[in-house]
Parts: C-alpha cells; sequence; structure tokens
C-alpha cells in the first residue's frame, strides 16, 4: 500500500481505538489531525536568565504537519524584543513534515526570561556568521571574533583576532604516553608526547546563529607513529565571545603497555608586548573564590609601589612604569617573575594552585581548596583567553596549566587527565583466576555474577567525550565575571518546553504521564518517584561515584555487610545501563521538567554511549554488561549501545556527538555474526550463515529496532524503513509470537526465519532494557495490526495464569521473573484492550516488588550513612519506570 498523509491518518486513527480511557488521551490527538501552529513556551531549563552569553543549541518538538522543513522561526519575549532563531530538522513524520526541530541562538540570553515564545517568522536576518573556505582554512567571524581553522597539520585552531588584536593562536591536543605504570616499578620510566594531527577537517553546520565546525584525526609522536584517533567539534555562536569544545577520545592502545599521562588542550596567549607586572593570571577555585596574581607581583613587598599601583594590578588594569615608585621601579630585576602556575584537581574533594618561576626551580604551594570549578585566565589589560572545564572536579583528576607566561608567549594548557596524577591503568582487575573454559567461567558468573572471557576484558575501543570552553576578552576580567563564567561553563544554558508539551506531543510515546497527586494511593507513589531519585542523586555525592572513566554511572548494588556498594564484586559493581536505569532518569525528567534529574540523565548518557560502548576495534558498536570496570564482562551486548538511551538526550539538545552514537548504532547487529551473545550457553554451535546472526525478540530486536526506527525518522530513509516492517512482520508470524523468543535474523532484510516449533522461548530480560517503550513509539507512528495483536498477547500473558497460559499458547510453562516489572505491560494491554481486571492485575503484580524495596532511605545508626534497605539499581529503575507507566495506563483502578 503506498504510504500516504491519509493512510497514516486513518491507521493512527484505527490505532487509538484499541486503547483504554487513559490510552485515548495517549494515543490519537496529536497524531490524527494537523494542529494549528500557536507559539510554543519556552523557559531556560535551570529557570534563571543566563548572565553569561555562550550560545544554546535545544530541540522543540512538532506535530505531524505542524511545522515544514524550511520555516524559520523567532524567539520572542514579553516585552515583544525578538531574536532570529537557527533551525534545522532532527526528526521527521512520515508524511515529511518535522518531528524535532534543532534550533540554535547567541543571542538568547539578551532577552528577558519572561515568557518566552518560539514563533514562526515569515523572514529573518540574513546576515548568517560569516564563513569563507578555502584549500588550507576555514575563517569564521562570528561578529566578535575572527576564528582561524586549520584543515591539516597539528595545530586545529590557528589565531583568534577579536577587534583587530591577536588574541590566540596555535590551539592543538596532547596526549602523554608512559610505558610503565606508576605504581610497580622503580625504573625510570619513558615518556612520549603525542600531539594532534588533522585528517579531516569540514563545516558541519553553519548559519545565522551558528557555525559547527569538526576536526577529526588522531595523535603522532616524534617518529610519525599514530594512536588515540579524536574527534573535535568547535562550536562558534553570533556575537559570542566564546567558543564552546566538544573533545571525544578514543582509546586504541594496549592497556597492558600504554599507561596515559596526561590528555590535554592546549592554546598560545601571545604576552610578548606587555611588561611582566602587567601580565595576569587567574584561577576560579570553589564557588566564587578567584586566585588572582600577577606574572611579577607588586603587592606584599618590602617596598610600597604605591597604593594605586597595587590596587591595579589587583583588578589586572594597565600600570604604567612611571606610576610606581621610583625604589620599586629601580628593584624590578630583582621581584622573580613567576611563568608556570597549575591548579591540580587529584581527587574530587581536594585541588591545589601552585607556581614556580621556570623549569628547573621547585614548586610553591600557593593555595588549597576542595572543588574547583576549573577555569584559568592568563592575558594583558587589554585581553586575555579564558579556559575552562565542565564537570571539572566530577571528572577528576583535572588540570589547568599556565606555562611560560614569563617569555613572549604563554600557554594555557586543560588537562583532561592531569598529567600530576598516577598513569592511567585500564588494566583488568584479576588475572582471570583460571576460567579458561566456558563451564569455568559459567561457575564464576554463578558465584560473583561476573562473566569472565580472556580477551574480551579490554578497553580498547571505548571513548570520552568531554566539554571545554574557550573565552575571550578585551580587557582582564573581574572576579564577578570570571566566576560566573565558570558557573555558566558547568550547567551551561538550555532552552525548553514545559512537561505538558512533551506530553501532547507524544514523541518518546503515549505510557508516561505528568504527576498526578489527586488521590492517596497516587500521591504515595509520585512521594516514592521523587524519594527514589532523590537517593540515588544525592549517593552520586555521597559516595563519590566521580573520575574520568566512572563520571556519570551509578553501582548496582550494595552490600548491607560492608555498608558499601558493591564495587569489587563482578556484576554487582558499575550498573552500564543495566535493567534501563537510563531511561528510568528520562522518564522522569520528561514528567517533571527538573534540571537536577535533567543534569543527572545529561551525565549518564554521556558516560554510557562512550565509555560502556566500544567505538573501534572488535567489539565495537556493542557496549559491555556491568562489570568492576565498565569494560570488563565478556557480554558485549546491543542491550547496553541501544539507541533508545540516547534519544532523548539528542532530541532535546541536538547534541551532535550524541548524533554520531546514534548512528553507530544502525548497522550494530552485523557484530553479532562474530560477537554471538549466546555463545556460552548453546548446546549446539551456531553455523555460520553469512549475513543472518541468531537474534532475540526482546534485548536484541529492542536494540535493532530503536536504532533502526531512530535512523529511519531522522532521514525518512526508505530501506531503513523497510527493514524494520519487515522485521515486526516476521515477528508476528512466528507460531508463538514474541513468545518465539529468538529466530536466525536475515540482517540486510531485516526478516526473522519462521521457527517451525511452537516451543516457549521467554527471557526475564526481553523487555526490561527499552523494548516496551520503544514498541509503544513505532506503534504510534508505523501502525501495524498483526504486530501489535502479538506485542499485546506478549504483554497480556506474561504475567498470566496457567491456564490463561494454557489456553493461549498450549503450555503452562512458567511463571517468569521480575514479575513486577513485567506489571507494566500488563498496564499497557489493560488500556489497549480497555480490560479492568487486567488493569487490576497489574497493580496487584506491581505491588509484589515492596519487600525488595525496602520502606525509604534510612541513616544507619552504626556507620552514618543515608542507606535504602534492600535497594539495588534494577530495582530501582524497573520500579520507576513501572510505577510511571502504571499511573498513568491504568492510574484509576489501583486496588483497595
Amino acid at each position: 500500500m503506498k504510504f500516504t498523509r491519509r493512510n497514516f491518518i486513518k491507521d493512527a486513527a484505527l490505532l487509538s481505538l484499541l486503547s483504554g480511557p487513559l490510552g485515548n488521551l495517549t494515543a490519537a490527538a496529536p497524531l490524527t489531525k494537523k494542529a494549528i501552529h500557536q507559539a510554543v513556551a519556552l523557559h531556560w531549563l535551570d529557570g534563571k536568565q543566563p548572565n553569561i552569553p555562550l550560545g544554546t543549541t535545544f530541540g522543540v518538538p512538532w506535530s505531524p504537519g505542524e511545522v515544514k522543513p524550511h520555516d524559520q522561526f523567532v524567539l520572542r519575549d514579553a516585552t515583544d524584543q525578538k531574536v532570529p532563531l537557527q533551525a534545522w530538522p532532527l526528526a521527521f513524520w512520515p508524511d515529511g513534515s518535522i518531528k524535532w526541530s534543532a534550533f540554535a541562538s547567541g543571542r538568547a540570553a539578551q532577552l528577558s526570561s519572561d515568557n518566552l515564545r518560539l514563533e514562526k517568522a515569515a523572514a529573518l536576518d540574513k546576515a548568517d556568521i560569516s564563513v569563507v573556505e578555502s584549500t588550507d582554512d576555514i575563517m569564521v567571524d562570528n561578529g566578535l571574533l575572527r576564528i582561524q581553522f586549520a584543515k591539516s597539520g597539528q595545530r586545529l585552531l590557528l589565531n583568534v583576532w577579536q577587534d583587530g588584536r591577536l588574541l590566540a593562536k596555535d590551539v592543538l591536543l596532547k596526549v602523554i604516553l608512559q610505558d610503565a605504570p606508576d605504581t610497580e616499578t622503580a625504573a625510570t620510566w619513558q615518556t612520549t608526547e603525542w600531539i594532534s594531527e588533522i585528517k579531516n577537517c569540514r563545516i558541519e553546520n553553519s548559519g545565522n546563529e551558528r557555525v559547527l565546525v569538526c576536526a577529526e584525526g588522531y595523535h603522532s609522536d616524534a617518529k610519525e607513529q599514530h594512536k588515540f584517533p579524536f574527534v573535535l567539534r568547535f562550536y562558534v555562536y553570533r556575537d559570542v565571545p566564546t567558543l564552546k569544545v566538544l573533545y571525544t577520545f578514543l582509546y586504541d592502545a594496549d592497556e597492558q603497555t600504554d599507561f596515559i599521562k596526561g590528555i590535554g588542550l592546549s592554546v598560545a596567549v601571545p604576552l610578548g608586548d606587555t611588561e611582566l607586572y602587567n601580565r595576569y593570571v587567574r584561577f576560579v577555585g570553589e564557588e566564587d573564590d578567584v586566585f588572582t596574581e600577577a606574572v611579577q607581583g607588586l603587592t606584599g613587598l618590602r617596598r610600597d609601589p604605591g597604593a594605586a599601583v597595587r590596587s591595579q594590578q589587583i583588578q589586572g588594569k594597565r600600570i604604567v612604569l612611571q606610576e610606581i615608585n621610583e625604589r620599586v621601579r629601580k628593584g624590578l630585576p630583582y621581584i622573580p617573575a613567576f611563568g608556570d602556575y597549575r591548579l591540580s584537581q587529584l581527587h574530587d574533594s581536594a585541588f591545589g594552585i601552585s607556581k614556580r618561576t621556570a623549569t628547573g626551580h621547585s614548586w610553591l604551594q600557593a593555595k588549597s581548596g576542595r572543588r574547583s570549578n576549573g577555569l584559568a585566565y592568563l592575558g594583558k589589560p587589554d585581553g586575555g583567553v579564558a579556559v575552562g572545564i565542565r564537570n571539572f572536579w566530577q571528572s577528576y583528576p583535572a588540570q589547568l596549566d599556565i606555562s611560560q607566561a614569563a617569555t613572549d608567549e604563554g600557554r594555557l594548557t586543560a588537562w583532561l587527565w592531569a598529567p600530576q596524577a598516577p598513569a592511567m591503568d585500564l588494566r583488568f582487575y584479576h588475572d582471570g583466576m583460571g576460567q579458561d573454559t566456558y563451564e569455568k567461567q559459567w561457575e564464576g558468573l554463578e558465584i560473583t555474577y561476573e562473566d569472565y572471557e580472556a580477551g574480551y576484558a579490554t578497553a580498547h575501543g571505548v571513548g570520552r567525550t568531554s566539554e571545554l570552553y574557550l573565552s575571550f576578552f578585551n580587557e582582564t576580567p573581574s572576579t564577578a565575571q570570571l566566576t560566573a563564567h565558570a558557573h555558566a561553563y558547568q550547567s551551561p544554558a538550555l532552552l525548553t518546553v514545559a512537561p505538558d508539551y512533551l506530553f501532547a506531543k507524544k514523541v518518546f510515546g503515549a505510557n508516561w504521564g505528568l504527576p498526578d497527586r489527586s488521590t492517596e494511593k497516587r500521591r504515595a507513589l509520585e512521594d516514592r518517584l521523587d524519594a527514589l531519585f532523590t537517593f540515588y542523586n544525592q549517593e552520586v555525592d555521597r559516595r563519590s561515584w566521580y573520575g574520568f572513566w566512572n563520571y556519570g554511572d551509578v553501582m548496582h548494588a550494595y552490600d548491607t555487610d560492608r555498608q558499601v556498594w558493591r564495587y569489587d564484586v563482578g556484576g554487582f559493581a558499575w550498573d552500564n545501563s543495566e535493567l534501563s536505569t537510563d531511561l528510568w532518569l528520562w522518564y522522569y525528567y520528561l514528567r517533571t521538567g527538573r534540571s537536577d534529574v535533567f543534569r543527572m540523565g545529561e551525565a549518564m548518557c554521556r558516560h554510557t554511549g562512550e565509555v560502556d560502548v566500544y567505538h573501534l576495534g572488535k567489539f565495537a558498536p556493542l557496549g559491555s554488561r556491568h562489570n568492576v570496570m565498565h569494560w570488563g564482562c565478556s557480554a558485549k551486548q546491543l542491550r547496553i549501545s541501544t539507541a533508545i538511551n540516547r534519544r532523548f538526550y539528542y532530541y532535546l539538545t541536538a547534541d551532535e556527538r550524541t548524533g554520531d552514537l546514534l548512528h553507530e548504532q544502525v548497522e550494530a547487529v552485523r557484530r553479532l555474526e562474530d560477537v554471538v551473545a549466546l555463545r556460552k550457553r548453546l548446546e549446539t554451535p551456531l553455523l555460520a550463515q553469512p549475513g543472518k546472526v541468531l537474534v532475540s525478540f526482546g534485548t536484541d530486536w529492542g536494540a535493532i529496532a530503536a536504532a533502526w526506527f531512530t535512523a529511519w525518522e531522522r532521514t525518512l530513509d526508505p530501506s531503513i524503513k523497510a527493514r524494520l516492517q519487515e522485521s515486526m512482520y516476521s515477528i508476528a508470524n512466528q507460531p508463538q509470537g514474541f513468545f518465539t523468543g529468538r529466530s536466525l535474523f536475515s540482517i540486510d532484510s531485516g526478516r526473522f526465519e519462521r521457527e517451525q516449533s511452537r516451543e516457549i522461548r521467554v527471557s526475564h530480560l526481553n523487555a526490561v532494557f527499552g523494548l516496551p517503550e520503544i514498541v509503544e513509539e513505532i506503534s504510534m507512528v508505523l501502525p501495524d495490526k498483526k504486530f501489535e495483536s502479538a506485542w499485546l498477547a506478549y504483554c497480556r500473558l506474561y504475567n498470566a495464569s496457567d491456564e490463561e497460559r494454557r489456553i493461549a499458547l498450549g503450555t503452562t510453562e512458567g511463571k517468569f521473573n521480575l514479575r513486577s516489572s513485567h506489571a507494566r505491560l500488563t498496564a499497557l494491554a489493560a488500556s489497549k484492550l480497555r480490560d479492568k481486571t487486567l488493569a487490576r492485575r497489574a497493580w496487584t503484580e506491581f505491588s509484589e516488588d515492596r519487600g525488595a524495596m525496602g520502606d525509604a532511605a534510612v541513616v544507619n545508626p552504626t556507620s552514618g550513612n543515608v542507606e535504602w534497605p534492600g535497594i539495588s539499581t534494577n530495582w530501582a529503575a524497573q520500579w520507576g519506570l513501572t510505577a510511571i507507566q502504571c499511573l498513568h495506563l491504568v492510574g484509576d483502578d489501583q486496588n483497595d
């Protein structure tokens, strides 16, 4: 059948007839009639107008037919002041209209924060940011800065001018590599320096408000060897004197011999025309505390240069030589000039600032504190450069260096891995303990929940994306300006829509709703949802779940005897998205709109999408199951790398790196040809069939479907849609539908082979890694009656009685695990089928896990730790998702 707008509306309307009373709220309205476009209310995520303009990019969803690809928009405030927006599509509805728009603005912060409205515009200011591209470079002029990007060589950014003055030059990346760990040898370590080498630089996005320049390459040593691929994105906003830098570092070394001693981004600052006492150094420490010095200090001397001179130096103003007291002026050659400074955050709770005159001389301890906000500045009275690292202390060990400030050219280096810290050691934490057969490995799994296999516990191919900022000033910034910049770096301003708008558009499915405390039972569940998030959000700090490779993740399970999370016990340590922790946070954000929830979800998305997933090598692009080390488990699976965990952040922020991760997953299923998930448990090894793999209808297909659905809505590529629909059809065509469990899968066509046996193969994990959530989204946009019938049968029968299962499936196999988690499947079936008995059954099933969850967070009287008795992240994530969906789908049917 030809896919037309009319058929799309007709099928969506038919689908809505299957929904229950609350289901009608969720399914049909946005999909069955063209909405009349009205202004969309926007607000700043953190609830306040940004006082530092860094520029912002954000996403907004639409109903079908509401917005066309070439529509233009402005942002207007309560005073009717407006600024133009740069817009581009992120996703499409089947009719070609826009499902998600991305918007960028460098000037949104100029508007009042009251009553911000997104409106269509007949025409926009056509004065785009100036971009001139040649064979060798890309020149960008945003109205305040002229920036020259290189297309080859080591220097990514060649020069930055402001008002005709050169403020910065020669931005490059550095990796320091050490041939042994710091802790295991007394011999002299050999270190080598690896510098960025560009292999491709391009304009990725360009318009009236933002230009994005993307450079890709690797690091090279003196022997021209290559390691450590990188992707570096520079965001240039109109009339904004700050560049956002998104730096993706990929590890492709041998963890047994290559120990990273430093990862940094460096920028040169010309200083040669300025006296030493007119060169200014600043570090933002804790909260609003600023370390304020000059390379050659004139305060605290035995002889007073004069109050005016001292005040000028503290403020970073230009000091004229003749204004200095004659005796002090005569003694200037004997006042030390400190050319090197560093701020080292080697732990999440401790930093120190030190300085020295030059190489070969001792360092002086200058200041210490707890948690630095991670900004360093170097400049002159007529301008300078600040560099900042987002999540500076959270991602320790980090470091900010100012070097050679007493020479003609100083240098600022933002170290994402601090050279002052011990070298990075990514070796696995044990030697395998004799687990050289699958049988032994299974025994190990039984005792520590760790799925070990030699050769699989490797970091080769994992990545880390960091966010940095380069700000340029035409005079020495005040301490208030610097602290404001530092705070802005840590919580970049983001425009967003309200939860009720997201709910109305149903772009993330129709199985979640807004908070509702209208009854005592609803209020109790809402309160518990809040308490559960608060507990985990605070546990991050209480348990110091921080560090370069760890920040963004949480632990899997708690050890009540030791009163610690099981950081050292196999599969009970780092969570790695197990049982949809990411989804729990994102659905909780969708319904609450809380900034603290968004920030936790953002950190988790950055971590789980980069560190827990391979981007290079033999396991790419699969993810690793939970382990003591994020990459340690031999289960390399689609359920961890799944696109459904990234969709939320991508569409809400239009983040290009997250877009890369989504693209990685489109053909991820091909990796299953040589990384067989069930290789340790299959009684008969699979015979290799080119282009075919064994795929489960749950964790595997759910991830495949999420990747293909996302790719299709981003591109409307008909071949991807055809593969997705063929996979849906061939699941529904199985003898037992979803209960058939798995089959051989043709990657190119998307078709599952039809099984001949009516055997039931059900895993309790099938529906707890995003399957219900992505099926809901797909079914709303690509309705298929036979597929939905098979899906609703699975939802209805998973927790059904033996008799119901016997009648429907011809077997009484069963009761399956995670019954309370599957209560949301029962609720979905109840809503779609308008079945009150099923609705009440859903609540009975949901209540079964209360003992496992414990009562609430309490303070342990012995240790003083805040603990939640019986807590595990599996239960927390699944309880949260199930509560959200049951409240919405069958909330009026709670049992007495």
